[in-house]
């Protein structure tokens, strides 16, 4: 089993999940780049995966799927009538040997679902490396209650979220705490990284919960604070 990301769009990743020769695709935001890399790669496009209905998540699914025509895409509700298969909060489903686990994610969008695959967490936009998405719904409950899914996740669960955000997340956790050595370090790790241009997923569980103060808030209030205070960050 291989996942490859795939830079699209200004920040977004495509994760590629690969068994041998077939491949599954989360969240194709564009088509061109995903295509190429499975010919170059002489892969067999057996699904599409998608977490929720944005733009940047759903863009290149009409091309992809003009391309392979008969493979199945599934999503939460709100991405019909792209999706052709939807899911749900508890299902699960099979695919290139795996069992994916559903469960609902809500905040982001209203019907926001992660996937979860073994040890891989494939969470779009609700949980990022050090941080979590916009709460567009305006539903502070719902995304406080999706980041209590994710801390009771083990922290061996790798996270391959779909947005580059870690290091200006850590800027902002370490304009908060600045004497925190754990996320100091961090975000040296992280500098020295995209200095490089390498990626900084997939995290984990286990890192998340040192870093992450949006995991760390032990109230909805807290969270909300906090939720508000990135808004603004620049």
């Amino acid at each position: 089993m291989h996942i490859h990301p795939i830079k699209s769009l200004s920040d977004n990743y495509i994760w590629i999940i690969e068994e041998g020769t077939e491949a599954v695709v989360v969240d194709p935001g564009e088509a061109e780049s995903v295509i190429a890399y499975l010919e170059e790669q002489q892969l067999h496009l057996t699904a599409i995966l998608l977490t929720h209905n944005h733009d940047d998540h759903i863009g290149g699914v009409k091309e992809i799927s003009a391309n392979y025509p008969i493979i199945p895409i599934y999503g939460p509700k709100e991405t019909e009538p792209i999706a052709k298969l939807i899911i749900q909060d508890g299902d699960s489903f099979e695919l290139l040997g795996q069992t994916f686990q559903v469960f609902k994610t809500a905040g982001h969008t209203q019907g926001h679902i992660s996937l979860l695959m073994g040890e891989a967490l494939f969470c779009g936009d609700a949980l990022f490396s050090a941080g979590c998405g916009r709460v567009f719904t305006k539903d502070y409950q719902a995304q406080y209650d999706a980041l209590q899914k994710f801390k009771r996740l083990n922290d061996d669960v790798h996270v391959y979220a779909a947005h580059e955000y870690t290091q200006t997340n850590l800027r902002f956790a370490h304009s908060l705490q600045p004497n925190n050595e754990v996320v100091s370090k961090a975000l040296d790790q992280v500098d020295q990284l995209r200095t490089e241009g390498h990626p900084t997923l997939p995290s984990t569980i286990g890192k998340e919960k040192m870093i992450n103060l949006f995991l760390q808030a032990e109230t909805l209030e807290d969270f909300i604070h906090l939720r508000k205070a990135r808004d603004n960050f620049k």
